[in-house]
């Protein structure tokens, strides 16, 4: 241990006090201690660590083993017989308990006084760096905790990955060469989409639909999202006929990718799913591909919705009505914003939907973006897509069929039956009035039929007086010439 080399002469002639003041500046926290290592005193020149230790004014008087932790004793122990034995001084972690706090961290090294046994302990306080060490701790536990939780997940997606049916591959964004594809991948374009052997994509499809893909791939890159590609697989080792020519439809699929970052690379995820190319199933996908370019070019709207009553997809004669310049401002939108009154007709053909599986002529009315309105009939069914159900509404313009009368101001129809289909497309008022005009005009012409078209007696019949029932023929068109007899 390194010592003063003239200390008389350097230091002078110290008194008890000046010793003092040296040894409390030495370190945060100084105590004075006997042969036996019990506490004579002490000494704090750090205010946060006294007041961390509030006990402390009771340390004098008690052994250092007393207000050190149980794990800290053995050390004090070490340490104090390291004075008697003359061993060089070690500084040492010693930890203070504090009641209804943490303990209190100290570092601890002691130096011999005199020859009578005394003992200095200098300290420094360690909360700063427990403080530290337990932040690193926690971040430490934090990364494991969200490594583990990557592993788990890129397991999970590793293992979909491998079972996949369709073949699945993984290609560099800018070569646009096969990285990795899963086992699928593997049986369908053969063994060269395997790790390690990074295929051109030209080499998996043939040169008439290549270009497609090329295609599919730009789409992505620039916008995020494509349809899907039909196209046809280059031949593989063993599938060329005899001839050297593929059939027509032989191993057709139909291509899907997305774009996504790995790091600081771009990445496709290209997904190739064979399309079934037997003779004699091929004729439903065509007949329905028929009906589905006759909906989309119907001159009624159709439209299909998820459960939720949010658009999946709809025809031109929808958007037409709508005024919307193109599908994608309407997918994913609730039929409602358009068809009826909101939340009220779209909920009313959804749970007859889920009730009875269709519905037939429910009349409302199709709010175009721009304020235009139509009088409609909805026609709806439920069906199942991929073990999902979905809704179909067919929707017509009826207005052309409405007469002169139904256009005017009211737009009210002329028999009771007809008032119950108009709830919820003109007001209450409107509603009650007109009811009360049918009901008018049906006594009105009862009356005249009971007395065989008497006016006189009719209008005594009703409590009117003839002009008040001449009046009311007119307002209701019953005013026709009276027989010659009245």
């Amino acid at each position: 241990m390194n010592a003063f080399k003239s200390p008389t002469s350097s230091l002078g002639n110290l008194d008890a006090e000046a010793a003092a003041t040296l040894i409390a500046a030495a370190a945060d926290v100084t105590l004075i201690l006997d042969a036996q290592g019990v506490i004579r005193d002490l000494a704090f020149q750090s205010p946060d660590l006294a007041g961390a230790l509030a006990q402390h004014p009771t340390w004098i008087g008690q052994k250092w083993t007393d207000i050190v932790t149980v794990e800290s004793r053995a050390k004090v122990e070490a340490m104090l017989r390291g004075t008697v034995t003359g061993a060089l001084p070690r500084w040492r972690h010693l930890n203070h308990p504090v009641a209804g706090g943490p303990d209190v961290a100290v570092l601890y090294s002691l130096v011999q006084l005199g020859g009578d046994g005394r003992v200095v302990a200098f300290g420094r306080d360690l909360r700063a760096v427990s403080t530290l060490q337990q932040r690193l701790i926690d971040a430490q536990q934090s990364l494991e905790r969200d490594y583990s939780r990557i592993r788990h997940v890129e397991t999970r997606y590793r293992l979909l990955f491998q079972m996949a049916s369709d073949a699945v591959l993984i290609l560099d964004g800018t070569t646009r060469r096969v990285i990795e594809g899963n086992p699928a991948s593997r049986q369908i374009l053969g063994e060269a989409t395997s790790r390690g052997q990074r295929r051109a994509l030209a080499e998996i499809f043939d040169a008439e639909t290549a270009p497609s893909i090329e295609a599919l791939l730009d789409t992505v890159r620039a916008s995020g999202r494509a349809d899907d590609v039909r196209a046809r697989l280059a031949p593989v080792e063993g599938d060329t006929p005899e001839d050297g020519h593929a059939p027509e439809h032989a191993r057709e699929v139909l291509v899907s990718a997305s774009l996504f970052r790995e790091e600081a690379a771009t990445l496709f995820l290209l997904r190739i799913a064979l399309l079934e190319t037997d003779p004699a199933t091929t004729v439903v996908p065509k007949l329905k591909s028929k009906l589905i370019k006759l909906m989309e070019s119907a001159p009624d709207a159709f439209v299909v919705t998820s459960t939720d009553g949010r658009i999946i997809t709809a025809n031109l004669a929808f958007l037409e009505m709508a005024q919307l310049p193109s599908e994608e401002p309407a997918r994913g939108e609730p039929l409602d914003r358009w068809l009826g009154r909101p939340g009220v007709d779209l909920d009313v053909l959804i749970a007859n939907l889920r009730q009875r599986g269709t519905i037939r002529l429910f009349a409302t009315a199709l709010h175009g973006e721009f304020g235009v309105s139509s009088d409609v009939e909805v026609s709806a069914a439920a069906v199942m897509n991929g073990g999902q159900p979905c809704y179909g509404f067919a929707i017509r313009d009826v207005g052309r069929r409405l007469s002169g009368d139904a256009h005017s101001e009211s737009m009210l129809p002329r028999s009771l039956g007809q008032i119950t289909e108009l709830i919820g497309r003109v007001g209450l008022k409107d509603l009650v009035r007109e009811a009360t005009d049918v009901v008018e005009r049906l006594c009105i012409k009862t009356a005249l039929e009971l007395t065989d078209d008497n006016r006189a007696s009719a209008a005594e019949m009703l409590g009117l007086s003839r002009q008040s029932l001449y009046v009311k023929l007119r307002r209701h068109g019953l005013d026709e010439p009276e027989e010659s007899g009245s």
